[in-house]
């Protein structure tokens, strides 16, 4: 049961080419999002599209196979886990990020 304690799996579209950075050490890290849709009637009976946009955080291998794979409006499947993070602006303002810190990607889809 510890391998569930912190696990996401997500299937959806990339919203754009990932970001590639590489580190002094050669490693490298890939960004970016991908969106879930989920789809319901509401009180009305009307048809919801509700679309949740993920941050996605890829590293080493995973990272190398997105940057020469993966484009704006591919389907994915993600697997990973959840992080957060905190950072400061050049303001000086505190932001918090949660991601997905990417374990596992399978292209799917054409």
């Amino acid at each position: 049961m510890n391998a569930l304690k912190n696990k996401v799996q997500l299937i959806g579209n990339l919203g754009q080419d990932p970001e590639i950075v590489t580190l002094e050490n050669g490693n490298k890290l890939a960004k970016f999002s991908i969106a879930t849709s989920d789809h319901y009637k509401n009180t009305k009976g009307e048809k919801v599209e509700d679309t949740q946009w993920h941050n996605i955080v890829a590293w080493g291998k995973t990272a190398e196979i997105a940057e020469n794979y993966l484009t704006k409006g591919k389907q994915v499947a993600i697997e990973g886990k959840l992080t957060h993070r905190s950072y400061e602006t050049k303001e000086g303002d505190k932001r918090y990020i949660t991601e997905v810190r990417c374990n596992e990607l399978l292209m799917l889809g054409k």
